[in-house]
């Protein structure tokens, strides 16, 4: 991104080089992927009380400790799977997260074999199935959670999800998409909203 356009960013992800490239490539990107959609929120659920950017700079070992974030796969850990993700440097170590992860791999598969759609059918619907453009000009438009996060966050819990409530839950529809919360003046705004008419 060009020198000029980098001085129009959303100024939240500073200039970190980690926080950066999230913003330019994923950030805002409408996801479909039920998979992904399952990582991203174990992760931020993980974020609960952190910067983003901690569990950002901890992706990569996240990913290896929990099996590549395949629900399948981490619906089956145990409690010696988690005393041992409890010994793992590399990941944010709490046992309510770690357990929140497992829990929510179970409810994840619960959701895809019921047969009443897809999980991005269960979070998307939320939006109507569409990207809100929040339209935002200014950083301190940015709000901690909305009438969607809270409607979703009922959803969640009722569906046996944890580390889901309205600000974990905003945060996470913002990253996927569902809410355009670039601002008007980021060059991202742009390029998400095409994305999300495609």
């Amino acid at each position: 991104m060009p020198a000029k356009s980098q001085a129009r960013r959303c100024a939240w992800c500073g200039s970190d080089p980690v926080y950066v490239a999230y913003h330019d490539t994923e950030w805002g990107v409408p996801e479909l992927d039920d998979r992904a959609l399952y990582e991203k929120l174990v992760l931020d659920g993980f974020q609960a009380g952190l910067s983003w950017i901690t569990v950002l700079k901890k992706r990569d070992a996240f990913r290896k400790a929990f099996k590549g974030f395949d629900p399948h796969k981490v619906a089956r850990f145990t409690e010696k799977d988690v005393a041992k993700l409890l010994e793992n440097e590399g990941i944010i170590r709490s046992r309510l997260k770690i357990e929140g992860a497992i829990k929510n791999a179970r409810a994840w598969l619960e959701v895809m074999e019921k047969g009443d759609g897809a999980f991005r059918d269960l979070l998307w619907d939320a939006v109507g199935h569409r990207t809100i453009d929040v339209k935002l000009k200014r950083s301190e438009e940015i709000c901690a959670f909305s009438e969607g996060s809270i409607a979703l966050t009922k959803t969640l819990k009722k569906r046996g999800f944890t580390f889901c409530g309205p600000v974990i839950v905003y945060a996470f529809m913002q990253a996927v998409g569902m809410y355009n919360e670039h601002l008007l003046s980021c060059p991202r705004h742009g390029a998400c909203l095409k994305l999300a008419r495609r």
